[in-house]
């Protein structure tokens, strides 16, 4: 093995050491979070924040999404639009029930 292929692995290993040390204060937040008497609309705002902080580490560096190349963003935005639209379906369902005078 190279020299230089053993600092790049040790490289991806302090990376993975780093989101791993971020993951856990993050985990150890929420729960410190969870004990304070916030309203239900902060509480749950403040959980949907840190959660999409520790998706977001998780997607990027443990999925390798973080130096993939635009067809992987291509197909989720695709997937996003779709989640979209799935969701507002109910909706325009309901309206339609509703407008009828």
């Amino acid at each position: 093995m190279s020299e230089a292929h053993a600092e790049d692995i040790k490289k991806h290993v302090r990376t993975y050491i780093m989101v791993f040390v971020v993951l856990l204060a993050l985990t150890i937040v929420t729960v410190a979070v969870s004990t304070l008497h916030l309203s239900t609309v902060a509480a749950v705002s403040v959980a949907l924040i840190i959660a999409v902080i520790k998706g977001s580490l998780v997607a990027s560096y443990f999925m390798h999404l973080i130096s993939e190349k635009k067809l992987i963003y291509a197909v989720l935005v695709l997937t996003v639009v779709f989640f979209v639209g799935l969701m507002f379906l109910p909706v325009g369902a309901f309206s339609d029930k509703v407008a009828l005078p």
